[in-house]
């Protein structure tokens, strides 16, 4: 058997590569005041209203609308999360997140989608040291969204309403 000595998936050549030297130049020079503005987010679920303990699909849609890439800086390593009533991922329990701050780039025009599952249930610490996990109340409960950076626009942020029946 003849062994191959490159993937056919990738090219050699760098014909492939879309890098645009002039956009990249550009977005060097974008101004951080415009480059947050240009950054927005939205959060959306799969439905409006569930059974109690149906998962809850939430879908976070970033985009950039500048035509040149620009780069944010973000206070922690975490780029963006969701929250549940105002509980980061549902949990109150205790983050290992390094507090060093980051960046979150974003390619001329580009969307990115992302997606979590959230289990209808809250985590919740307990003093003994034992977590639990409690349903969420019957009625409306509020998702929302957020870019983490360290000026936030009002469009880094965004939530939507969803009701358990």
């Amino acid at each position: 058997m003849v062994q191959r000595r490159h993937d056919d998936s990738t090219d050699r050549t760098g014909f492939d590569d879309t890098k645009n030297y002039l956009s990249d130049a550009l977005g060097r020079v974008v101004p951080d005041r415009l480059a947050r503005r240009a950054v927005t987010l939205a959060v959306e679920t799969d439905r409006t209203e569930y059974a109690r303990g149906d998962p809850v699909e939430i879908t976070v849609r970033l985009r950039n609308r500048l035509p040149v890439p620009v780069e944010l800086e973000t206070t922690t390593r975490r780029q963006w999360g969701w929250r549940v009533d105002g509980v980061l991922e549902a949990t109150d329990e205790r983050r290992y997140v390094r507090a060093d701050s980051g960046t979150v780039g974003f390619r001329a025009g580009e969307t990115r989608v992302a997606t979590a599952t959230w289990n209808g249930r809250f985590r919740r610490e307990g003093g003994t040291g034992l977590d639990r996990s409690v349903p969420a109340d019957r009625g409306e409960h509020t998702i929302s969204a957020f870019l983490a950076v360290a000026d936030p626009e009002p469009h880094h942020e965004d939530s939507t309403r969803i009701r358990i029946r």
